[in-house]
């Protein structure tokens, strides 16, 4: 977590104290969405394949939604009383992630990895909005960018998902293992071919 700097000021019902550490976990939130952003357009650029342009098109909407997050989170960072810091120095120095590991691949090695990907983003970004419950209008807005985050990952599980509700890449713990199990599944011709989901 980046140091809590006190402000000089922050929004009403808060304390200096308060509103400096909430702005520090936004700015933890702030750097994992720019590198977020960044992940997906890499990912938008190096998609091939048979499924690269719905893959392709998938991306950019996620892209754009995620930039606006980023506006958003700085946004609230500077109401309450700190200033966003948004400089990709600051980002890799702060970041506690490496890289995303794949580079030009198949759409479904991509997905593989994006799915890890997601996981973990949205698993930090509960405990951000955990975290910042005692102001309600970060919490609200942590809560919102949920909502999306996870919808995009649904889209990204669903390329992977089998009939009978199995991920391609499950128990994967790198992203190039992710990527690794999905391809290999699609090659074998598909997430769980003779499957048929129980209606």
């Amino acid at each position: 977590m980046p140091p809590k700097s006190k402000p000089s000021f922050t929004i009403p019902t808060l304390s200096l104290a308060e509103g400096g550490e909430y702005a520090a976990v936004l700015q933890e939130r702030l750097h994992a969405l720019n590198d977020l952003a960044l992940t997906l357009k890499h990912v938008h650029w190096n998609v091939v394949g048979p499924h690269f342009i719905g893959v392709h098109e998938m991306i950019d909407p996620q892209v754009d939604a995620v930039r606006e997050m980023v506006d958003e989170v700085a946004e609230r960072i500077a109401t309450l009383g700190t200033a966003p810091v948004g400089t990709p120095g600051a980002l890799v120095a702060a970041r506690g992630w490496e890289d995303y590991s794949i580079g030009r691949a198949d759409s479904i090695a991509h997905l593989g990895a994006l799915d890890l990907v997601y996981d973990n983003f949205i698993a930090d970004y509960r405990k951000a909005a955990t975290a910042v419950e005692g102001d309600p209008v970060s919490n609200d807005l942590l809560i919102g960018h949920l909502h999306q985050l996870e919808l995009f990952h649904w889209f990204i599980r669903a390329h992977l998902e089998s009939a009978g509700g199995k991920l391609s890449d499950a128990g994967a713990d790198t992203e190039k293992e992710a990527a690794q199990a999905a391809e290999t599944v699609a090659d074998k011709g598909g997430v769980g071919i003779t499957e048929v989901a129980a209606v």
